[in-house]
């Protein structure tokens, strides 16, 4: 069950402020103190925009991630980052990124850095204020890395990555962490070709360190890459095998679904809590608590409000901060909306 009914929360990422945009690109000029400096002051940005917007649980916003695998790649070794784009010109689109090599077994001695961005989110957050963090899960990390002569095919490079990421997750239970969300959006994006039995498994061995000690919480969508999605965009693909899924609550898109297959999240919340994203990470159209009280109320009769929390689509980290501030807004006044009619 959720602390309280329809639940407000974030899935992860928060857009960049364009100063850092541009400090990224000139981190060379930039001493060791600078750096940390800037981030302790992007999270604190972030923090602010949601705690403004009145969210229920909040994230550091995935500040020091530029990008949603590669940053983690830089914590790992025996990855030779030669990933060179496959087509540079034209529409962005997830075709643009290539495939890095790997040159010796994986291993992540200085861990995956989640636990330095709680410990930061943890400083730096109001008391008593709702934290989660975010970590890829393995299926979805191996994404970007290229099969050779150690890992023949990307299952033998998940189950390498899998101990790092089920590593990273022990430390941070043992920090007393409130809640981790893993993403594991490749798996929901191919959940209508793969054997998803298999992803269950993968999934639920990566966990196992935190089920009963933490609220787990997943995130499956249909990729958001320049605010793309890469994925066949239907969830009936999941069902029945994700039910197994060892998890306090299951996030998925929504709005991108027009709200289509809004039935099938009556299977998800007999096992799960349900985050349902009702904003629209991909378009700049600017929701009114209005349009989020609709959507809540379209989710009512098959997740019940105890169970429900609602959230955006995606990380907004593809969506202008301006847009990003007044769609979490709207978020939380709508939920507050149905809340106060139920």
């Amino acid at each position: 069950m959720q602390p309280h009914p329809i639940k407000t929360t974030v899935v992860g990422s928060m857009p960049f402020p364009g100063w850092l945009e541009f400090a990224s690109q000139h981190l060379d000029q930039f001493g060791p103190a600078d750096i940390q400096e800037m981030i302790d002051d992007a999270t604190t940005a972030a923090i602010h925009d949601q705690v403004a917007a009145g969210l229920d649980v909040i994230s550091d916003g995935e500040q020091t991630r530029f990008d949603f695998n590669l940053s983690f790649y830089g914590y790992i070794e025996g990855i030779r980052n030669d990933g060179s784009e496959t087509r540079r010109f034209g529409p962005p689109a997830h075709d643009q990124r290539g495939k890095n090599s790997i040159v010796a077994p994986l291993a992540a001695p200085r861990g995956l850095g989640v636990v330095e961005e709680f410990q930061r989110l943890k400083r730096l957050a109001p008391a008593g204020q709702g934290l989660k963090v975010s970590i890829p899960g393995p299926y979805t990390l191996s994404g970007r890395l290229a099969p050779g002569s150690l890992y023949r095919d990307r299952w033998e490079v998940t189950e390498a990555i899998l101990p790092l990421v089920r590593a990273e997750i022990e430390k941070l239970v043992a920090l007393g962490v409130p809640e981790i969300c893993v993403d594991e959006p490749s798996m929901s994006c191919y959940a209508y070709r793969e054997d998803t039995k298999r992803f269950v498994d993968i999934f639920n061995r990566t966990v196992a360190p935190g089920v009963g000690k933490t609220r787990l919480s997943m995130h499956l969508c249909f990729g958001n890459y320049k605010g793309r999605s890469v994925g066949k965009k239907t969830i009936a693909p999941m069902l029945p095998d994700f039910l197994d899924m060892t998890v306090d609550e299951l996030h998925t898109e929504m709005t991108v679904l027009n709200f289509a297959e809004v039935n099938l999240l009556e299977r998800f919340a007999e096992k799960f809590d349900v985050a349902v994203g009702v904003i629209d990470v991909k378009s700049y159209y600017i929701e009114t608590p209005d349009d989020v009280a609709e959507r809540i109320r379209r989710c009512l009769p098959f997740v019940p409000a105890e169970k429900l929390a609602v959230a955006p689509d995606c990380g907004m980290s593809q969506t202008a901060r301006w847009a990003t501030k007044q769609k979490l807004t709207n978020l939380v006044k709508g939920a507050k909306l149905v809340r106060e009619s139920l």
